[in-house]
């Protein structure tokens, strides 16, 4: 199960930064159409603009990392979540096979016995 348990971490990281990838692709896309349309309006942006400009991806990223972070740390949960049910339901599988089986006895003993 601990390798299962690791394939599943490599795989969940692998999503992660596909939609990391792909949030910072549509930021940046979007960030660039706006830039085109400026330097389409024939303005020239002076360097305070461009500055705030990067604080702005900047900042995007980091909100971006937070969400990725936040969306681990709630698949890690899940996953407890999944192998502490996986374990209550082995336990009740296994409580429902003794009980069948104390069943099945009591109904073998009583059985033999034809004066009953």
């Amino acid at each position: 199960m601990n390798r299962d348990s690791h394939t599943e971490d490599t795989l969940s990281t692998m999503v992660l930064e596909n939609v990391k990838n792909k949030l910072i692709n549509a930021f940046r896309t979007s960030g660039e159409a706006r830039e085109n349309r400026k330097a389409t309006a024939g303005s020239v942006r002076p360097l305070s603009i461009g500055r705030s400009h990067q604080a702005n991806e900047e900042l995007r990223r980091a909100q971006i990392d937070g969400a990725i972070t936040w969306l681990r740390s709630e698949l890690l949960e899940m996953r407890s979540q999944d192998l502490q049910l996986a374990q209550t339901l082995l336990g009740l599988n296994t409580e429902i096979q003794r009980l069948r089986r104390e069943s099945f006895r009591g109904v073998e003993v009583g059985g033999d016995d034809p004066s009953d």
